[in-house]
């Protein structure tokens, strides 16, 4: 699919908002840099935003989940403690097993059980296979690259230096992070009442429930940074599982055809769709990807003393992994590689703005070659793709597992201290 320009985009359709534009958005005369001709090639257009898509963006950093947030408003005035055991009985069994449904709740979960038009099914678990087989490689994608990386991005940061979500505990909310990722990404995890939709309404509440928080904090400044978790952001994030991951991948040395990008686009569409990102902000293809994720990121400030902390928590997280044999060693030889494969996707610059120096790429050089001729035999070795894809997945679990050790696995729980505890 190409990409349209100027108001053909589905993201340009929003007008300005009437409220002043958060301080930390990029004037919109320093987003118009021209887009080099290999850029332009690839993303079929000009990266810089028209007038209206400008608008459009800096309008969303004031919005919200309106059905969620909407919901937890209800639940502070029904009773917290037994609007919540509603809830999670509606998530685990259907919204049809609460007797005496309240409306409120009931009115959510219809609305999130009736499908979009778009979905295909098809697609969905074609999406999942193809990352269940990029095995380790889209994990370190994912984690040293879209989560280190956007960590420059300061806007984004706020939220999760005041709730302490990466910054404190880091290894549990990496971990619980995964866990919602390998939910998402089973074949059939995003069917109807399974884990992966469980696992994103579950964390959709959180994020409303921090939202409400924050707001009404004096130390959240709104004139700054517009509102906590807002859809603007919720977009960028639903971005670096997507097209971020794609192209990190290829940079690594996976090859991706074009039905493959186009199912991951899908599935990450879906997955975000009932995490509450709004329908203008959800895209088809990888090439309008590309496009919005450049408009998200003139959203965002330049790094400063949050990028630096959270960069340095998440470099140390692997420290605290668990393995059975040989954890010293596996655990310096973790930190060392995603450090690599962090400063091969960064460089040196970032790095340092990360409060990371002295890493090299030798990792990512090192294994690019056999990772190149595995996966390109893939396409020509019938049933290797099928094994690999079932190693890749048991990786994938493998590596989660070392990272919760001997804690339960589940996505995020807010302890009674959270500010998403209800």
């Amino acid at each position: 699919m190409t990409t349209a320009h100027a108001t053909d985009t589905p993201f340009a359709a929003t007008p300005a908002s009437a409220v002043a534009a958060p301080r930390r958005a990029r004037p919109f005369d320093k987003t118009q840099a021209p887009t080099s001709a290999l850029i332009r090639l690839i993303a079929g257009r000009e990266l810089a935003p028209t007038r209206q898509e400008y608008d459009a963006a800096v309008a969303a950093l004031q919005d919200g989940d309106p059905a969620m947030d909407t919901l937890v408003e209800w639940m502070y005035d029904y009773g917290p403690r037994e609007a919540r055991a509603l809830f999670e009985q509606a998530l685990a069994q259907g919204v049809e097993q609460v007797a005496d449904c309240p409306e409120p709740l009931r009115r959510f979960f219809r609305e999130v059980e009736a499908e979009p038009v778009w979905l295909d099914r098809t697609l969905l678990a074609e999406g999942a296979r193809f990352i269940q087989g990029s095995g380790l490689t889209a994990a370190y994608v994912l984690r040293d690259l879209a989560l280190m990386g956007g960590y420059l991005l300061s806007g984004f940061n706020q939220s999760l230096v005041l709730t302490g979500a990466l910054n404190k505990g880091t290894a549990r909310r990496v971990a619980e992070t995964g866990k919602w990722w390998i939910d998402c990404t089973e074949e059939g995890g995003l069917a109807p009442g399974a884990d992966g939709v469980r696992a994103t309404l579950h964390v959709r509440l959180v994020h409303a429930l921090v939202r409400r928080n924050l707001a009404g904090r004096p130390e959240w400044d709104s004139s700054e940074w517009g509102m906590p978790l807002c859809q603007i952001d919720m977009a960028a994030t639903y971005l670096g599982f997507s097209v971020v991951m794609l192209g990190g991948l290829r940079k690594l040395g996976i090859p991706v055809t074009r039905r493959e990008s186009r199912a991951v686009m899908h599935l990450w569409r879906y997955t975000c769709w009932l995490m509450g990102v709004q329908e203008k902000w959800l895209v088809d293809s990888e090439r309008e990807g590309m496009v919005l994720l450049h408009h998200t990121i003139m959203t965002q400030s330049r790094p400063d003393w949050t990028s630096r902390e959270l960069g340095q928590a998440l470099a140390q997280e692997p420290l605290e992994r668990s393995y059975s044999r040989w954890q010293s060693l596996r655990r310096k030889l973790d930190y060392h590689r995603h450090l690599s494969v962090s400063q091969y996707f960064l460089g040196s610059e970032k790095m340092a703005q990360l409060g990371l120096q002295g890493a090299s790429s030798w990792y990512p050089l090192l294994t690019m070659p056999l990772r190149v001729l595995g996966y390109s035999l893939q396409r020509f070795v019938p049933g290797l793709r099928r094994l690999q894809q079932r190693r890749g997945r048991r990786a994938q679990q493998a590596a989660l597992a070392a990272m919760f050790g001997d804690q339960t696995q589940g996505v995020i729980q807010p302890g009674k201290d959270h500010p998403a505890h209800l």
